[in-house]
């Protein structure tokens, strides 16, 4: 049997589940996982049904009825084979303990995708890379400026289909067109002190405040600097005995466990977009 992961959003009423399982069950359909929520706030209803269709089952006709429903609820739906890797590009620059765990967590298969090339600013993590048998590429801002920089990585995510970019420790800023492009298929980590401690070195000017809380937030990214919609926040306690090199290596630890969860649940089709919020459903 084939699985899928129906997706979708509308103004909440009642009869909502009602009508979408019932739909699943006429087409023979077995509802595998079903999670729902609604935003009270906004009145809008968010649904994930993850189910099995009969090996006959025909997508495009199993498209075409949630299409017919769509106007009836108001409902805006999206619809994934389960089995369909998640292709994704990966931007660094010279950190490489995010990059690092990605792309063990992906040869280990703990995390479900295909990372089809790796982006960066600088050359250092070619080796790394290679070593796992990615394509590096190694794109400074060159004489034509971040514009030309940016058209030759939008480029490469047209080349490769990339489903999903990760900044996994990218230094540099995305212009608001580049974001524009690749609206909800962005995702990037970043230390949780900011707005606290902008600028280099943030671990050593918490140091010097002296924190007790490490953090770290993985967020899709928007033309607003690092205030896009939140996936996932990780964070660690720490106290005056740790030394800044120290907070540096838990934040590290913190950043990566962030970001593969955001990752994992993109990928998953667990996270649907709510204004500038989230709904993440784990």
């Amino acid at each position: 049997m084939t699985e899928y992961v129906l997706t979708l959003s509308c103004p909440d009423r009642p009869g909502i589940i009602a009508a979408v399982s019932g739909l699943l069950a006429e087409r023979g359909c077995n509802i595998l996982e079903s999670q729902q929520f609604s935003d009270r706030d906004t009145g809008t209803f968010f649904m994930r049904v993850q189910f099995a269709a009969l090996p006959d089952t025909d997508e495009a006709e199993l498209r075409h009825s949630f299409a017919a429903l769509a106007p009836e609820l108001g409902l805006e739906w999206r619809l994934y084979d389960s089995a369909t890797k998640q292709r994704v590009m990966i931007m660094v620059s010279k950190g490489g303990h995010c990059l690092n765990d990605l792309l063990y967590r992906q040869r280990s298969g703990l995390l479900d995708i295909e990372i089809v090339a790796v982006v960066s600013n600088h050359p250092d993590l070619r080796p790394l890379t290679q070593s796992y048998g990615i394509d590096y590429h190694h794109l400074p801002a060159g004489p034509g400026g971040k514009a030309a920089q940016e058209a030759e990585i939008l480029t490469l995510v047209e080349h490769y289909r990339a489903d999903l970019v990760v900044l996994a420790r990218y230094m540099q800023i995305l212009s608001d067109d580049f974001c524009a492009k690749l609206p909800g298929r962005i995702i990037n980590i970043h230390h949780s002190f900011l707005p606290s401690f902008k600028g280099a070195r943030p671990y050593h000017q918490a140091h010097a405040r002296g924190v007790k809380l490490i953090g770290a937030t993985a967020h899709y990214v928007t033309a607003d600097l690092d205030e896009g919609p939140i996936i996932e926040q990780e964070v660690a306690r720490v106290d005056h005995a740790h030394s800044a090199e120290e907070l540096v290596a838990v934040g590290r630890d913190v950043e990566c466990l962030a970001l593969a969860r955001a990752v994992r649940w993109h990928i998953e089709h667990r996270v649907l977009l709510n204004h500038d919020r989230t709904v993440v459903f784990r």
